[in-house]
């Protein structure tokens, strides 16, 4: 049976309650619910109001996700072509997003620190 947007984003939120991605600082994952939209870089830079310039970097998911396998695990049983994206340099916000049934992007966010 297909789950709704909802029943994905409280799964998610379930899974990733009181986890933190470890960088030079640690930061905890939030949901993310974009309606409408692609997964490009071009869709990520509008949304987030990044600069023309700001650098977007497309990560891989399992090696993004490699101490939080039940996280990767439940995104991938759940949303299509997922993608994880670095936005910045130094200190930057990180979106996992992928397509849901309903034709929405639905995900994680969280931050990186790389100095």
């Amino acid at each position: 049976m297909l789950k709704s947007d909802n029943e994905i984003l409280q799964e998610l939120a379930e899974a990733s309650a009181g986890s933190l991605y470890m960088s030079e600082s640690d930061y905890p994952f939030e949901l993310v619910r974009w309606e409408g939209g692609k997964e490009t870089p071009e869709f990520i830079r509008g949304i987030t109001n990044a600069p023309a310039n700001e650098p977007i970097e497309q990560v891989d998911l399992d090696t993004f996700l490699r101490r939080h396998g039940k996280l990767a695990q439940l995104l991938k049983d759940n949303l299509a072509n997922l993608k994880v994206y670095k936005v910045g340099r130094i200190n930057m916000p990180v979106y996992i997003v992928g397509l849901s049934q309903e034709g929405n992007l639905l995900g994680l966010s969280t931050r990186v620190v790389e100095t």
